[in-house]
């Protein structure tokens, strides 16, 4: 897929409203609490029909030992580990309880630790932890399946990494965010170059198959030319693929922002220079566009699965392998399994409380219509591979896509005529300029979000 992307800045400013970021489809909004455990029982069940699906387990570690102000994720911030060992014994019988949902010989293909920050257990509690995964749960033992985890430099050193790689991680994501001191203080992330350094090395090393960073544009104090410094730094190092975040200041939603100087942001206009600069320097360095905060190497899996048509999103980000049923542990995971979504309740009381009653701590969640299955489909294409063959998914779903989309289909045709993209009876391509307001064309086949009264997302751009 040609991977250019044309900068306009009179139409981003024209479409830069909020919008879903399209990790699942209907989004969170639409969860429920109508879908109960009981429901999510039946679906877990429903999955193990032949052909069996392989799984996709999510465990989320919800610990970190300082609070980053920026932060929007659901995370405890404490210096108390000991914190860590009702949640781990806990979390341990939630994977026995949904381990008996499903046949065991489905293969786990998949597998990710993320948080807060999964290295704040000790190496016993790693350990001990994979082990319960592996007595429930069909690992691979070959190093073929995608087994990652998330990481903060600050909280990992070699030995570290040498212990994860030897658990069966091959993917390692790192947090950077921004290497400017100014930035990090403001921000309260302070981690040097060097530590950060240390850990990739480690990585590499070990012999970890893909290595991610992660980046956030619109910071406190950020220029284009600050965020560039710290641009050539990581390039230098050359890690497998990047995510390049747009920071949401949302503080009323989330109270960590409140400790951030709203003055000491980047203005929109000093934001999109940010992106614009940061896209055309990552393209130069050799990295693919995949799609709105993704860049990759041209061998990396995210950019082979996108060039073999296999790329999805996910809670995660983009991903690979859609075709495997989701599992989400721990507080305030996310699942997808079958044709639903379900996630499990936010508070460790809450969580400990399920769990001592031997529930699954799910909440809530929603069963996918048949409509919910089409626009899926529709905004998964557009968004990870910014192209949709209509005859080809008429053929898939068994519709006439301009008469079962016919507003849809005119709501394309004026983007068509800004320049978006190009539609005709065959395809919807999504240009150049269209790619970095993807998010907008998708919001187009949103149903929910066509009824919705008001809305509470983050800016596209």
């Amino acid at each position: 897929m040609h991977q250019t992307i044309n900068f306009d800045l009179d139409l981003i400013r024209r479409h830069d409203k909020a919008g879903p970021r399209y990790t699942s489809y209907p989004t969170a909004v639409q969860f429920h609490e109508g879908f109960t455990e009981h429901t999510y029982e039946e679906h877990a069940r429903a999955s193990n029909t032949l052909p069996l699906k392989p799984l996709s387990l999510y465990l989320h570690i919800p610990f970190c030992d300082t609070l980053c102000f920026y932060c929007a994720c659901n995370k405890i911030a404490t210096k108390d580990r000991s914190l860590t060992i009702p949640y781990l014994q806990h979390l341990h019988q939630e994977i026995a309880l949904q381990a008996a949902l499903f046949q065991p010989e489905r293969p786990v293909t998949q597998l990710h630790w993320g948080g807060g920050t999964p290295t704040f257990l000790s190496p016993d509690q790693m350990q001990t932890l994979m082990n319960v995964i592996r007595e429930h749960f069909q690992l691979l033992t070959d190093d073929t399946g995608e087994y990652s985890i998330e990481i903060d430099p600050r909280e990992a050193t070699p030995d570290t990494i040498a212990l994860l790689r030897e658990l069966g991680f091959n993917r390692i994501s790192l947090g950077v965010q921004d290497f400017d001191p100014k930035v990090q203080t403001a921000v309260n992330r302070l981690q040097s170059e060097e530590e950060t350094l240390i850990v990739l090395e480690a990585a590499r090393q070990q012999g970890f198959q893909s290595i991610s960073i992660d980046l956030i544009y619109g910071l406190p104090h950020q220029t284009p030319d600050s965020f560039q410094r710290t641009l050539e730094k990581i390039i230098t190092w050359q890690p497998n693929r990047l995510s390049v975040f747009n920071y949401a200041h949302l503080p009323i939603l989330f109270k960590p922002q409140r400790r951030i100087n709203e003055t000491d942001l980047p203005g929109p206009t000093e934001k999109l220079a940010i992106l614009q600069n940061t896209i055309h320097f990552l393209t130069s360095a050799g990295y693919l566009y995949i799609g709105m905060d993704h860049f990759a190497l041209p061998n990396d899996e995210l950019a082979r699965a996108q060039r073999n048509g296999t790329l999805y999103r996910n809670f995660q980000g983009y991903a690979t392998q859609s075709h495997c049923d989701l599992i989400g542990l721990g507080t305030t995971s996310i699942g997808k399994v079958g044709n639903s979504y379900s996630q499990n309740v936010k508070t460790l009381e809450d969580y400990y409380n399920r769990i001592d009653q031997k529930r699954l701590p799910v909440f809530r969640g929603i069963t996918l219509t048949a409509d919910d299955l089409l626009r899926r489909a529709a905004i998964m294409q557009l968004i990870c591979h910014f192209q949709l063959n209509i005859p080809q998914f008429e053929q898939q779903h068994s519709i006439h896509f301009n008469t079962y989309f016919s507003q849809e289909y005119q709501e394309l045709r004026t983007f068509q005529d800004e320049g978006l993209l190009t539609i005709t009876d065959s395809e919807i391509i999504i240009l150049p300029v269209g790619r970095l307001l993807v998010r907008n064309i998708c919001m187009i086949f949103d149903n929910y979000l066509r009824q919705a009264q008001t809305q509470r997302f983050s800016k596209v751009i």
